[in-house]
């Protein structure tokens, strides 16, 4: 079978990193969570004062983007990629509540898009790629054999994502967690570079009432389907 590249977008909490990683591992294709870079420079950006709730030192973070060094690492004890930021991972440091407050303003900045979309592109010369965020079918891969956007209700994201933390120890409510998803959905869907639109060749699926093995049924009918022909 032809290897292609499978661009997965939609909103926060919508399950695309754990579809990605499904199809990835049934297909041997190579797994990039794009979201976890931009929670990397948001991390870095935290650690470094250059934002807060109420500030945002938006030019020092361009300043400094040259010394953020970013890079995936296999780890073969769970099966997928871990996130490295100058050389130390930090793949739980950048699922916290936290990141996720400041994320989508890190990703509204067009230097640390063009920063990361330009790395991106370069993981996807070779084919054989399954890459989710906000922005894989419309700007990284707007050549994507595959594109797919995900999509669920708000409050079913919020249960999912609460449900998540909950499972790692850290103390949220779901009041907490469904604002942080509504204000995400507003930004990511607002920011002038490159907000988060279904691009018009992607199939759109609503998971809201899917299982897991459901929803990665549904998609690897539709990757079966889409190299049938190459």
């Amino acid at each position: 079978m032809k290897k292609i590249t499978i661009a997965i977008d939609g909103f926060s909490s919508t399950g695309k990193s754990t579809l990605a990683k499904q199809l990835a591992n049934h297909l041997g294709y190579i797994y990039v969570d794009s979201g976890a870079m931009y929670r990397a420079v948001t991390l870095f950006a935290m650690q470094n004062g250059y934002i807060g709730t109420d500030f945002f030192d938006k030019q020092t973070l361009i300043n400094s983007l040259p010394y953020i060094k970013l890079h995936f690492q296999f780890n073969p004890e769970i099966g997928f990629a871990e996130m490295y930021l100058n050389e130390m991972n930090v793949e739980k440091e950048i699922r916290t509540i936290e990141v996720s407050n400041f994320v989508s303003k890190i990703a509204e900045v067009s230097e640390v898009r063009a920063k990361l979309v330009e790395q991106q592109q370069e993981m996807g010369n070779k084919k054989g790629i399954v890459m989710d965020g906000r922005d894989i079918g419309t700007v990284v891969f707007p050549d994507a054999e595959l594109k797919v956007f995900m999509n669920a209700s708000p409050e079913t994201r919020a249960r999912r994502r609460f449900d998540e933390l909950q499972s790692k120890g850290q103390k949220v409510t779901f009041e907490a967690v469904l604002k942080n998803v509504q204000e995400r959905d507003f930004i990511d869907t607002h920011r002038d570079d490159s907000p988060l639109v279904k691009a018009d060749d992607a199939i759109e699926i609503d998971n809201s009432s899917l299982t897991r093995e459901e929803q990665f049924n549904v998609v690897l009918e539709l990757v079966e389907k889409g190299t049938k022909f190459l």
